[in-house]
């Protein structure tokens, strides 16, 4: 069942309830187009995770590394094209020990391993926002509301 955001504020709380229920070793993907809402998402993560640098997107940088109960580490693949690129940084092994959060998940499908979470952002209006829960861990889908579970 999609959440319905309706503005930045509101996905911004989603995010900071998966960050206070995740677990070292989480893996969350966000899928989306361009402005759906995927850092805003992330933004609230790392709030829940007691962050004290707000992230932004890591477009250019790749990965980026949050302080907080768990070490964040957020990943944007925009610019990356092949496998080869994405595999070379060895995003599941940044973060065993915390928690990572993955932009632009659709170009590396095989990083689920089929325990991560995986949500779809989707703009529907200037603020408003769906989030669909497309596979989620128990303890992030009761922290979604209930989404699908893993």
């Amino acid at each position: 069942m999609p959440i319905a955001s309706e503005s930045a504020a509101a996905t911004r709380a989603l995010g900071r309830r998966l960050g206070a229920a995740a677990r070292a070793g989480d893996v969350i993907l966000i899928e989306g187009p361009l402005g759906a809402g995927k850092t805003v998402l992330v933004q609230g993560l790392a709030e829940g995770l007691g962050a004290t640098d707000i992230p932004t997107s890591p477009t250019f940088v790749l990965v980026r590394h949050h302080r907080g109960r768990l070490e964040l580490v957020h990943a944007d693949l925009y610019r990356l094209e092949s496998r080869e690129e994405i595999d070379a940084l060895d995003l599941l092994e940044l973060a065993e020990a915390g928690v990572l959060a993955v932009e632009w998940a659709e170009r590396a499908p095989w990083l689920d391993g089929g325990s991560a979470a995986r949500l779809r952002v989707e703009s529907t209006g200037p603020e408003e926002r769906t989030i669909e829960v497309v596979h989620a861990p128990d303890h992030l889908a009761a922290a979604l509301g209930g989404g699908p579970p893993g």
